[in-house]
């Protein structure tokens, strides 16, 4: 019998049921496809060797006039600038306590207590003591006059730190600490630190425990939030915002060794939102727009966000929020959803998502300033981070789909929605993000999965919009900023508990290993509609090996035959055979009424044999023969 070319479609389909998908493909990890063919996707690398504190979910990337390249880093816990691979961290200042700081030791523990009245500190918040003297032991003035991150709030007045040195080993307490520190200790207190998982309401419970009395509801703050920073430029400076907190500024002027500060206490500021969502810097007609702000009463900011309050700056001046006639600044209130989840800028507009529904916002001039339009109702975003431009128009996920804006709403054909929306953990669906990986013409959506019971991201589905197909697969990552100022897309990920920034399409490899677990699987094959067994005797490769310039690896992948006699068996492994870049065909030996062919990398061999390289599929031939029907 002549030998049988399969030519497969693109495209991961679970749509479908395995034989009725026969010519596609039904699962996938670490693949695209390109050009119609499937290939492995492009590796990772670490951008710095600092590190973070906290989960990176917030990416900015912008060029002064001198020409610095900055990298702004939202984490849980603080905000970085990287400029020259070094993290700078400008996290803003929230208090500052002078001569009211006091310590308390135990002898051998390393726990501190520390008194500081109403010092307002959440559990993670950052503190940096200074002028402290000895507790007269171990506790020495170098242990304590540094930077700390708070344990345990224990009371409005008290906290617990764990000693230590100034390499970051633990310190324990002697008998000989029963000093206080002094009566000139004085604390700079960061910014309050927010979640690392979503919480969907403010009620009691919400926030550090005890806090609040019993049957209360909690406004919302930065503190009861999933910590997701926004980010835009006002000229060369940075104006950020940790949700459902203050509006801050870092002066690009002032240096990368200063703080960001609040817009609100600035010199010359009237009337600057004290909470917001989100903030966003319209292009052409430089307004500071604020998505959730806090209403203005009696002429002062009522402090309490409204998350459906839109307020905007006078024209080319981001401190003066005051309407008058004499300026271009105001607000607007949306009508449809309950609270704004994001906004992103476009084409000529600003688009923001309800939890139901998208607007337009563009700008039309003195008096109004701003008009609405309703786009789209029933169609919210997922999720803050959940949305991205595209050279084709804005693409995002909902609650129950993906979409499509350029100028009308549209839903995307998706071979994978069911397999995405049914392992979707809803719980901390706030999380989910898209991305631009615009080299390929592809969007990453990412989201957490019930599967794998994190509670993080860990899976992501990719659209190929020039060729509307669909890919699966599993990373962990928190954020991602598409190529533009930097030359590769970034994300926010990990790696063994610590928390990185990586470049991806990178070489092939994960970092500094082996790009683990890549594999793609076909749907069941058979001949004669499956009315007869089938002999598969031999495969003959169609396969493309790329190497990374520079490196001599012998890649290889393996070859796996699946089969089963009908469609509701279970697929039994029944043969494996190695292709290497010098295979001329590979030996299987498999009989059954349907098969399975899975290509993936040779994950049994040594991790320097697995590196540099990837592999490409082409038109793969088998050699099968009819072997009756029993």
């Amino acid at each position: 019998m002549p030998l049988s070319k399969l030519n497969f479609k693109p495209g991961i389909n679970k749509e479908e049921t395995d034989y009725s998908n026969e010519g596609g493909w039904v699962d996938g990890d670490k693949i695209r496809f390109r050009k119609g063919r499937v290939e492995k996707i492009g590796g990772w690398e670490k951008l710095s060797s600092d590190t973070l504190i906290g989960s990176a979910r917030a990416l900015h990337s912008w060029i002064s006039l001198a020409g610095n390249k900055y990298l702004g880093i939202g984490t849980t816990n603080k905000y970085y600038i990287e400029e020259g691979g070094t993290y700078n961290d400008i996290t803003p200042v929230r208090k500052t306590s002078t001569n009211s700081i006091t310590f308390a030791a135990t002898n051998g523990s390393s726990t501190l207590t520390v008194t500081d009245s109403s010092h307002g500190a959440v559990n993670g918040d950052f503190v940096t003591f200074s002028s402290a003297v000895s507790l007269g032991g171990n506790v020495t003035a170098a242990v304590l006059n540094q930077e700390y991150q708070i344990d345990l709030v224990t009371g409005t007045n008290t906290y617990q730190i764990t000693a230590k040195d100034t390499s970051g080993a633990t310190v324990t307490a002697n008998s000989s600490d029963s000093g206080n520190g002094g009566s000139a200790t004085d604390g700079v207190y960061l910014a309050n630190s927010g979640l690392d998982v979503y919480v969907p309401s403010t009620g009691w419970g919400v926030g550090t425990w005890g806090a609040g009395a019993w049957g209360s509801s909690t406004a919302l703050s930065d503190v009861n939030q999933l910590r997701l920073w926004t980010h835009d430029n006002f000229g060369e400076d940075l104006i950020i915002n940790p949700r459902a907190g203050g509006i801050f500024r870092w002066v690009e002027n002032n240096g990368l060794t200063t703080r960001a500060v609040e817009l609100a206490t600035t010199s010359g500021a009237n009337l600057v939102p004290t909470k917001a969502l989100q903030v966003i810097t319209s292009e052409t007609d430089r307004h500071l727009i604020v998505l959730g702000a806090d209403p203005i009463s009696s002429g002062s900011r009522t402090g309490t966000l409204d998350p459906m309050l839109i307020a905007f700056s006078d024209q080319e001046n981001p401190l003066e929020f005051e309407p008058l006639s004499t300026n271009t600044a105001g607000s607007l209130r949306l009508s449809s959803g309950s609270s704004i989840v994001g906004g992103i800028k476009a084409r000529q507009e600003v688009l923001i998502f309800t939890d139901t529904s998208l607007y337009s916002m563009n700008f039309i001039g003195p008096p109004l300033t701003f008009a609405l339009n309703l786009i789209n109702e029933g169609a919210g975003l997922i999720g803050p981070k959940a949305v991205t431009n595209s050279p084709r128009g804005v693409f995002y996920m909902s609650k129950k789909g993906f979409y499509f804006y350029n100028g009308s709403v549209q839903k995307i054909p998706c071979s994978v929605q069911d397999h995405v929306f049914s392992d979707l953990d809803e719980t901390q669906a706030f999380k989910c993000f898209a991305g631009l990986n615009e080299e390929f013409s592809e969007v990453w959506f990412f989201y957490p999965s019930i599967t794998d019971n994190e509670t993080e991201i860990s899976r992501y589905v990719i659209y190929n919009y020039e060729e509307n197909s669909w890919s699966i697969g599993t990373l962990e990552r928190y954020s991602w900023l598409a190529a533009g100022v930097l030359d590769k897309p970034l994300a926010g990920g990990e790696e063994s508990a610590t928390k990185r920034i990586y470049e991806h399409e990178k070489g092939f490899n994960d970092d500094e290993s082996a790009m683990d677990g890549v594999f793609v699987e076909s749907a069941d094959i058979d001949i004669s509609d499956g009315d007869r067994f089938v002999f598969l005797k031999r495969i003959l490769p169609d396969i493309l090996f790329v190497n990374e310039a520079g490196t001599s690896q012998n890649p290889a992948i393996n070859v796996v035959v699946k089969r089963r006699d009908f469609n509701n068996q279970t697929l039994s492994t029944d043969s494996t055979t190695q292709i290497t870049s010098s295979s001329t065909f590979g030996s299987l030996r498999s009989r059954a009424r349907q098969f399975v062919l899975r290509f993936e990398s040779d994950d049994d061999n040594t991790d320097s044999d697995r590196k540099n390289y990837k592999w490409r599929l082409g038109s793969t031939r088998v050699d099968v023969q009819p072997s009756g029907r029993r």
